[in-house]
């Protein structure tokens, strides 16, 4: 559904991403380990029109993705959930759910429709109870990170990429999210995870792709994966110190 051929970039001498090629599968979720300054965030941004890659191409459905903006990104079926909680603090929650969807001149929702269409993608996994008509700003950091989720699930894209949204929620709505990110995947959307916890990674994953400096180490079916050998192929050094540790 979507490859990532020879995908490179740089900032000045620093290597973010070099030669990164994946195949990413529909109807499946798709973890990307590895630690700080692996390539993750630079994979991330580039999958979502932040930045523009130095070479290398992404396409989707065997086409290449000509787009050269996050809108544009957007356009294409691609909606991201960085790990930063990005809001209108002083907009309702309703507002910060839709807020994309609308052009600068057509109102795609109709007003009157606009609340409940927030409060339908909310209740599709939110356990916490959220004021639709509030400022998005006051509420707590947990139920922002449950707003930019039906955000981006509102927009109904076709590649839903996550970057460590689970962090700051509490176990109900982190279980909800994890059931509603199955639901998506049976329904033949491609999600992108990235995360840190291992438990995470072998609960949800059906295929893994870890990164190292910036390149591509291996890209294998979490079936048959352990956390040990996992932790091995993203950080050798973190590993060979925890065996000699436990030894």
């Amino acid at each position: 559904m979507l490859t990532i051929t020879g995908l490179s970039k740089r900032y000045g001498e620093t290597v973010a991403l070099e030669r990164a090629t994946i195949p990413f599968r529909a109807g499946t979720v798709h973890t990307i380990l590895g630690e700080n300054g692996s390539g993750k965030s630079t994979l991330v941004k580039l999958l979502s029109g932040i930045v523009l890659p130095d070479a290398g191409e992404i396409a989707l459905d065997g086409r290449p993705v000509t787009a050269r903006s996050p809108a544009a990104f957007q356009a294409a079926g691609f909606a991201t959930a960085f790990q930063e909680v990005l809001i209108a603090p002083d907009r309702s929650v309703t507002d910060n759910i839709l807020l994309g969807l609308d052009g600068l001149f057509i109102r795609r929702v109709p007003r009157h429709e606009r609340r409940d269409r927030a409060a339908a993608v909310l209740a599709r996994f939110a356990r916490t109870a959220i004021d639709l008509d509030a400022p998005a700003g006051s509420l707590a950091l947990a139920a922002q990170q449950l707003v930019v989720l039906a955000r981006t699930l509102a927009r109904d894209p076709r590649v839903l990429i996550l970057d460590e949204i689970t962090a700051a929620l509490d176990f109900a709505d982190r279980e909800s999210v994890f059931s509603l990110l199955r639901e998506q995947a049976a329904a033949g959307c491609l999600i992108l995870l990235i995360t840190h916890r291992m438990d995470e990674v072998m609960a949800l994953s059906d295929d893994i792709s870890i990164l190292r400096s910036g390149r591509v180490v291996t890209t294998q079916p979490r079936d048959g994966s352990t956390p040990a050998e996992l932790l091995r192929l993203m950080a050798p050094q973190t590993a060979t110190e925890l065996e000699r540790h436990h030894g």
